[in-house]
């Protein structure tokens, strides 16, 4: 192989190498190759997934990047996920991916060009690049153990800039953009069980929470305690959670998507949870429950609770092949609107509110009911609308089922006792042959359920 000058990517701190420590640093290495038998997870799959994608680009050259890395500060960078695109496409997933590009060729040759392991009796990159060095990420294949591990022809990273063009196209690239969401719709048995395992994970995580609540009520940040709690059983299980988790209490639940997770918990609030773990395949749950603090929920807030999960019910069961993707959404905000009107908050019947020139119910739930679900926490966000929005349900898909209610503590269309309330039940489920199966049925659902639920897991923890 040509010898090649790496680019050394090193800190302000970093100390002299010496002419004698660089001679000293290339020899008395022994060989630690990957065994023969290491394949991607998932192998047989991806060379269908990428011969599907040359086909809807017939004679044109495709390159799907992993992504680069991104600065967190100064020299330290964030840490590293994969595009979902060059994942589905090739099954690498890991932190040493960063810069790596696969190419499909016009003749629909697939090429991936990578990073490989640095040399170690020449350049030094091994122990002085700080950011792809050995010694201080971590080792990665050579070429050879790269094209058995995936099963593609593999090269170097510094061959690509051949086929770097200046001024690409960005409607093409944006067609290309849209068909990987698209063939990434409906899942295969594979990911369909790599999603039950990060929703069976996830179970586990929020079970780890309640265990944490005692400690987290007595922490004047319990949001971060909750937090850490779901976070541990994520990297523990996992590569991670697939989006950052939302612990809200109180009346931080009326902020959809509350991330700061810094304010206390509070005995007779409610906890809004909506957390999902990452599989270290990038397959991740989407789940959200929403608990009584003090183990029992007040009467106005079952009220609350019960309507939102009558709404989700109905949801559910508006899930099967062949019945419009807005389905479930229309079920889930039918119910709400009914109950918000009952309660005589809507200022008009249910009916009106729910008319397309009017949508005033969505004052107390603002957004959709669900979404997709894969290797992106919202997944095929590319796809055209008559396909994923105005399209229709097919076996295989998964997809989350999340109505809510957020009564915001400054409404004054409100009464006092519904104000500060933020209620949202989201599962994940799989449509199958005649219906939809419930991936996440391990978690309780209703407010009995829940409550026992709580009481095991307090009475039992350690």
């Amino acid at each position: 192989m040509t010898s090649r000058a790496p680019q050394l990517h090193t800190g302000s701190h970093d100390l002299p190498v010496s002419d004698a420590l660089a001679s000293f640093m290339t020899g008395g290495w022994a060989g630690t190759p990957l065994p023969d038998d290491t394949r991607v997870p998932g192998f047989a799959r991806f060379a269908g997934r990428r011969a599907r994608l040359a086909a809807r680009f017939p004679g044109e050259r495709l390159l799907v990047p992993a992504g680069e890395l991104k600065v967190r500060s100064h020299d330290c960078d964030h840490r590293f996920r994969p595009h979902s695109a060059y994942a589905w496409l090739t099954g690498l997933t890991g932190e040493d991916q960063p810069g790596h590009v696969l190419v499909l060729e016009p003749d629909g040759e697939a090429v991936l060009y990578l990073r490989p392991r640095s040399p170690r009796d020449e350049g030094g990159a091994f122990y002085r690049d700080r950011r792809y060095g050995e010694f201080w990420v971590g080792r990665r294949p050579d070429l050879a153990e790269a094209e058995r591990f995936t099963g593609l022809r593999c090269a170097h990273l510094d061959d690509l800039d051949h086929h770097r063009r200046p001024g690409r196209d960005a409607a093409r690239d944006a067609e290309l953009a849209c068909a990987l969401s698209e063939l990434r719709l409906a899942k295969d048995d594979w990911e369909v069980a790599q999603l039950q395992q990060a929703v069976d994970h996830t179970t586990t995580g929020f079970e780890d929470v309640v265990r944490a609540l005692p400690a987290a009520l007595r922490h004047p940040r319990g949001e971060r305690w909750v937090e850490g709690a779901f976070q541990q059983r994520a990297r523990a299980e996992g590569n991670g959670t697939g989006y950052e988790t939302i612990a809200a209490a109180g009346a931080h639940a009326c902020v959809l998507h509350w991330t700061r997770n810094d304010g206390p918990l509070e005995p007779g609030r409610l906890l809004l949870l909506d957390a999902g773990v990452e599989t270290d395949t990038l397959y991740t749950a989407d789940v959200t429950r929403t608990l009584p603090l003090s183990g029992r929920f007040s009467p106005v807030q079952r009220r609350v609770y019960e309507l939102v999960l009558a709404a989700q019910d109905a949801g559910i069961a508006a899930l099967e092949p062949g019945a419009s993707f807005r389905d479930f959404h229309r079920a889930c905000t039918g119910v709400l609107a009914e109950g918000l009107a009952d309660w005589g908050v809507l200022p008009l019947p249910a009916k009106e509110a729910l008319a397309a020139d009017s949508g005033l119910y969505r004052r107390y739930t603002l957004c959709s009911s669900g979404h997709m679900l894969g290797l992106d926490v919202h997944d095929c966000g590319r796809a055209r609308a008559d396909q994923y929005l105005d399209g229709v349900l097919t076996e295989g898909q998964v997809l989350t089922v999340e109505p809510g209610l957020y009564l915001q503590p400054d409404d004054e269309t409100l009464p006092p006792e519904l104000r500060g309330m933020g209620v949202r039940i989201e599962d994940d489920l799989v449509i199958t042959a005649d219906g939809a199966r419930l991936m996440s049925s391990a978690l309780p659902r209703t407010a009995d359920a829940v409550e026992e639920w709580m009481d095991t897991l307090l009475a039992g923890r350690t």
